[in-house]
């Protein structure tokens, strides 16, 4: 059934198209030419996120912020084995992926710690690509309290998350 799906879609655009009398192909163009203009006007906010993780990561500052921060988080209900991950979460999308996939191989898929880190991996999105892809985009410069907000909000899903882990 779901190989079927996307032609299908592909054939109702095309009898939409057809009805409204507009011409698909150019409309795809069109569309092919501003996602390419996006793509070239985002690349810096991207390039520049990537460089600062690979800069942290080879610098020893992860490790030295998860070792400052784990008390806290530990403290909140967070497992101290998580905290690098609730740290590299907001910055790195496959980052965590990976880290995630770590930590199930480490203590298995059902344990306690591996709930929880699937909450705060799937609880909250990488902050700053997702800031500097939509804020680039709408030119918005003051985008330091969306960012501080997000942030907060993340860290909070996280606890509520660890918590909730608890009773299940």
């Amino acid at each position: 059934m779901s190989a079927y799906i996307v032609p299908a879609l592909f054939v109702f655009l095309l009898a939409v198209a057809a009805i409204k009398k507009k011409n698909p192909y150019n409309a795809m163009l069109l569309g092919a030419k501003e996602g390419a203009a996006s793509v070239i006007r985002i690349f810096p906010y991207i390039m520049v996120i990537m460089l600062a993780l690979k800069l942290m990561q080879a610098s020893g500052f992860d490790a030295l912020i998860t070792k400052a921060v784990s008390p806290l988080l530990t403290w909140t209900g967070i497992p101290s084995e998580l905290t690098y991950l609730v740290i590299l979460r907001p910055v790195s999308g496959s980052g965590s992926l990976a880290m995630l996939a770590e930590i199930y191989a480490k203590f298995g898929p059902d344990s306690y710690i591996s709930r929880c880190a699937s909450l705060i991996v799937d609880g909250s999105d990488t902050i700053f690509y997702m800031a500097g892809v939509y804020f680039a985009e709408t030119k918005v410069k003051n985008i330091g309290v969306v960012i501080l907000l997000a942030l907060l909000v993340s860290i909070i899903g996280a606890i509520v998350g660890c918590w909730l882990c608890r009773f299940m």
